[in-house]
């Protein structure tokens, strides 16, 4: 990472190994949310002790198929939510605090991942107390999920990003649906996190701060 200048590694992979035909399985670590979680939090150690570099914790959450990912919708009750899908992202956050974490494609209970404020902000930040920042997968916006709705949820950053994005978010600003402290807390934690990136001279180890 340091030798080609990339900040933010996007792994590990968390998913559970739910169904042995999906097509990423090898990029997870189990089927078991205490091993994902370990695993997840000893990588995310190991990479975030070296200087300006960090971990992307991903697919958040409940995404576990690779068929129809950006639409498939994850029905499932908060006990089995918190103790299988949520579970080893808590264990990864509460042990290492990597950099980020990535939403993920798929709805939860009908409400897509990076529009989820329950997950990204309440869980997340709130409960275990993330001090990084929530990317989204690549093109969510351009398959269903509301540009507006992802800073509103607590998720900071939208990639790649289309001209669409802003102009949904300038819109929803303008009619009161976004309120304008949730962007600013979202560029808060972005200048906050990239600061301390190698893009920066006399960058530090992320994870000394938690350690």
């Amino acid at each position: 990472m340091q030798e080609f200048g990339v900040a933010w590694w996007l792994a590990p992979g968390m998913n559970i190994q739910r169904n042995p035909l999906c097509g990423r399985n090898f990029e997870h670590y189990s089927e078991d949310p205490l091993v994902s979680g370990k695993m997840a939090a000893a990588i995310t150690r190991g990479v975030q002790s070296v200087p300006g570099v960090g971990t992307t914790i991903k697919h958040f959450a409940c995404n576990n198929q690779e068929d129809n990912r950006m639409g498939s919708d994850s029905i499932l009750s908060e006990r089995a939510l918190r103790e299988l899908y949520l579970r080893g992202f808590e264990l990864a956050v509460k042990e290492a605090q990597p950099m980020a974490i990535m939403t993920s494609y798929n709805l939860i209970n009908g409400v897509h991942a990076a529009n989820n404020y329950d997950t990204c902000t309440v869980a997340a930040r709130e409960e275990w107390n993330f001090q990084g920042i929530i990317m989204t997968d690549w093109t969510t916006t351009m398959n269903g999920s509301e540009a507006w709705k992802c800073p509103a949820a607590g998720n900071d950053l939208i990639m790649p990003g289309w001209c669409g994005d802003s102009e949904n978010i300038l819109a929803a600003l303008a009619d009161g649906r976004l309120d304008r402290d949730a962007l600013r807390s979202c560029v808060k934690r972005m200048l906050k996190v990239i600061y301390q990136t190698l893009g920066y001279e006399d960058c530090v180890s992320y994870g000394a701060q938690f350690h």
